[in-house]
């Protein structure tokens, strides 16, 4: 059993996992940014160090100070939460190098699966089905021209070594390729230090299915049934719900069984997610393989009743999976909302703020995964996600009115959030009839007048909210609300290692 598990990862997945790790009786230690020094994860946690620093670069992409502070607090294993590091080769290996435990699969199969084109390519060698295209990383505009002809328009031109959305372009026609190929490759550079492409036929308003899976060390493998993630802005995620409302049991029993062959394909263990595009003809094709813990976990973790992250630890612990494939049974439905940060009125820029009123929804089925509390600072540095939102009912129907009373009832008051947009989502109704792909929102919301989709929104909330927000901005004495964090005691906190 591992006494203490470093949390390498902020907000509100650094706090998820940390109830985890506590209630199996370890200490949950954090990392924080000087961002992020009262931030929620470094109260919720047994102790918290500072690492230094504002933007990413200086703190949570700092392999050295990652793991020379794992080593000095003596901590058994490190968990990395989903993006910065978690899915970085070299960073993986630094830890297995270091003798901690790293809690996600091995540094050789997030090499393998990392890269896009590496991936495509040994999922072809072994039956599962590609999105038709380049295999391997195409080196000029001139091959990319000549062998775009080849795959017919429309097309994408993806990053090989990247997702999210950066370095990927949709292109038409020919004329609009030669400046769409070279704007790829300079986004991939940017945002991957890799600037290689490849090219996929598009396929046409999709549905993005994605497949749980967990494996031990000794060879055993379990799915845990798909999450719907096709609600989707600017190819990130914004609601995700599972099971698919789309997938008869056949496809499903189609879509699980690749997503295994997958796994097994790249020697694969811990917690991964094997994501797919499914056609209008419930044709599937593997997309992509996340090789860590996702986003939109919970609602994995309701309709099977099942604790990913403490899965996670155990294989990590080199037990073997006391789950078998039967006993895992898919039970009533769950939905998911990403509460974030941003203006819906301002093409959905970040904002930034204190949290200056933070009511919480509550009722059966719902749960609420956080990263802020009243008081909390919002700034420009981190990704503006502040919440996750989940209700659970026995039918899909019965989770969506959970969700909207749920989302009515969420205030947060001294910055603008999207909790109106997502209103106007639940209550569509092309998705309550479960009527949707990759591209309904920038068919079906960009194309409203201007405050339509606000109809469905959160008027009386959005107004009670901002009059709190301005009454505590003009009274000082909140300026001392939140307790002020002294980080450079040797107390429970873990002490300072600046």
């Amino acid at each position: 059993m591992f006494k203490k598990v470093l949390i390498f990862n902020r907000g509100e997945i650094a706090v998820r996992i940390a109830k985890t790790v506590n209630e199996l009786g370890m200490i949950s230690a954090v990392l924080y940014s000087d961002a992020d020094r009262s931030a929620l994860h470094t109260r919720y946690s047994d102790e918290s160090y500072s690492i230094g620093g504002y933007y990413p670069a200086e703190s949570y992409l700092d392999v050295d100070k990652v793991i020379s502070t794992a080593k000095r607090i003596k901590a058994d294993a490190i968990h990395p939460g989903y993006g910065f590091l978690s899915e970085n080769a070299e960073f993986i290996k630094a830890v297995e190098d270091s003798g901690i435990a790293f809690i996600g699969p091995s540094s050789k199969t997030v090499r393998v699966m990392g890269k896009k084109t590496d991936a495509r390519r040994l999922m072809h060698s072994k039956g599962v089905p590609i999105v038709p295209g380049t295999i391997d990383p195409i080196s000029s505009l001139e091959e990319a021209k000549r062998l775009v002809l080849g795959i017919g328009f429309p097309v994408l031109i993806k990053a090989s070594a990247g997702g999210g959305g950066k370095g990927m372009k949709k292109v038409t026609k020919m004329e609009e390729f030669d400046d769409a190929f070279e704007s790829a490759k300079r986004e991939a550079l940017k945002a991957f230090k890799d600037d290689s492409v490849f090219i996929e036929k598009l396929i046409e308003d999709p549905r993005h299915i994605e497949v749980q899976i967990l494996a031990d060390k000794h060879g055993n493998y379990v799915h845990l049934f798909e999450r719907e993630c096709s609600m989707q802005r600017r190819h990130q995620k914004v609601i995700e719900e599972a099971p698919s409302s789309c997938l008869d049991d056949a496809t499903r029993k189609k879509i699980t069984e690749y997503a295994l062959l997958a796994a097994k394909a790249c020697g694969y263990y811990n917690a991964g997610t094997v994501e797919c595009l499914v056609d209008k003809n419930n044709n599937i094709y593997f997309l992509e393989m996340n090789t860590r813990l996702q986003v939109e976990h919970p609602v994995t973790e309701l309709i099977t009743g099942i604790d990913l992250v403490r899965e996670q630890i155990f294989i990590a612990m080199d037990r073997k999976l006391e789950l078998t494939q039967d006993n895992i049974k898919l039970r009533g439905h769950a939905i998911e909302c990403r509460i974030y940060a941003e203006d819906p009125d301002n093409n959905f820029l970040p904002t930034t703020g204190k949290v200056m009123l933070h009511r919480l929804p509550s009722g059966p089925g719902l749960r609420v995964d956080r990263g802020i509390d009243f008081g909390s600072e919002v700034g420009i540095y981190y990704d503006p996600l502040l919440t996750k939102l989940c209700a659970y009912g026995k039918d899909r129907t019965s989770a969506i009115e959970r969700m909207n009373i749920a989302l009515s009832n969420y205030l947060i008051a001294g910055l603008y959030t999207n909790i109106s947009f997502l209103k106007w989502i639940i209550n569509n109704e092309k998705f309550k009839k479960g009527d949707y792909h990759i591209n309904f929102i920038e068919k079906e919301f960009q194309s409203l007048p201007p405050n339509e989709w606000k109809k469905h929104g959160t008027k009386e909330a959005e107004l009670f909210a901002t009059a709190f927000a301005a009454i505590f901005r003009n009274n000082k004495r909140t300026q001392s609300a939140v307790l002020p964090v002294n980080h450079s005691e040797k107390n429970n906190w873990g002490g300072n290692l600046e």
